[in-house]
């Protein structure tokens, strides 16, 4: 992480989201603190039902907290409307999911130029999927591609726009370690190269080793966050 860009991107305070009704109420998180710098790379570890879900989808502006506030910048997004809160994952953030959702009769290429329509000043398709690698695959279809292959036309896609965030939620979960590591290394390099603010979700702890800071989740509580003097190249990642 570069120490030039480390001004706060995030700033949470107080963050509490409940969901359900009645003698029915599930908390998913309770009072969470936490600020995350510019460019830098967090990984937020912890078992299924830990809050890192809930978390995650509040920072890129998909759902809304219960309490408590929320910045991006100097946008209040515990505050913001629902139009408000859809410009802001259009124009800032980008989306990485455990399944690729891309579109099967459309190519690499068509996949990720979509995204190019909706933003002032995207990177070029091509130049989006060169960075992840996969220019001599851009002509095909993703029923022609594998998995890993999928999941990097998918970091293409939300990269294209140049967002100041990347969130990815378990994007190596449905891969194998070998292709994991692939994918994991395309979201460093854009970390890296971009300066782009990346949070990765995960209930692997190897993949702690290769971040900034390692945010632990229980119970929808940060139960402790640790620093990483040396961080790790994926290569080096063993799980």
């Amino acid at each position: 992480m570069s120490t030039e860009a480390a001004a706060p991107v995030f700033r949470a305070r107080g963050l509490s989201k409940s969901y359900g009704t009645g003698e029915v109420v599930v908390n998913a998180l309770s009072g969470v603190d936490l600020d995350i710098a510019r460019g830098e790379f967090i990984v937020l570890l912890g078992p299924s039902g830990s809050g890192k879900s809930t978390l995650l989808n509040i920072l890129g502006g998909l759902d809304v907290p219960s309490s408590g506030q929320v910045m991006f910048a100097d946008h209040d997004l515990s505050a913001a409307s629902e139009s408000e809160l859809t410009r802001y994952r259009r124009e800032h953030v980008g989306f990485v999911f455990q399944f690729y959702n891309l579109i099967p009769s459309l190519t690499v290429r068509e996949n990720v130029a979509l995204v190019t329509d909706i933003v002032e000043h995207p990177m070029s398709a091509d130049e989006a999927i060169d960075r992840v690698g996969l220019t001599p695959r851009r002509d095909h279809f993703p029923a022609q591609l594998s998995g890993g292959e999928q999941q990097r036309v998918a970091i293409a896609r939300a990269i294209v726009k140049r967002p100041d965030v990347l969130l990815c939620d378990e994007p190596t979960g449905a891969l194998d370690y070998q292709t994991g590591k692939l994918v994991l290394e395309v979201i460093a390099r854009i970390n890296k190269e971009i300066g782009t603010t990346a949070v990765v979700i995960t209930h692997n702890a190897a993949i702690a080793g290769m971040a900034d800071r390692v945010v632990y989740l229980g119970d929808g509580k940060i139960l402790r966050i640790e620093t990483n003097a040396h961080k790790l190249d994926p290569s080096e990642l063993t799980w």
